[in-house]
């Protein structure tokens, strides 16, 4: 079992979204305590993606602990990527 927390400023684009689109995300981020398919968005970046629909969840996993740095569709996902300095 994981624990889950949240970034400072992860729900910018989350926060936006209507409140339908909220609760689904919410229940994608609960299900991240346990095992759960994820991907790395490019080889070598010490993040993970996971898709829900149009959706994504981007959180990185140090130890026993998934922290949560992003929460919005894919057109916000590609604009926070490229802001992030790697």
């Amino acid at each position: 079992m994981f624990e889950v927390e949240l970034a400072d400023g992860w729900d910018t684009h989350y926060a936006k979204l209507d409140k339908s689109e909220q609760e689904r995300i919410w229940k994608k981020i609960l299900q991240l305590v346990g095992p759960i398919k994820a991907r790395h968005p490019r080889f070598g970046l010490p993040f993970f993606v996971v898709e829900t629909g149009q959706y994504r969840i981007c959180f990185e996993e140090i130890d026993r602990r998934r922290k949560i740095h992003f929460a919005g569709n894919h057109k916000q996902y590609e604009r926070w990527y490229r802001e992030q300095e790697f």
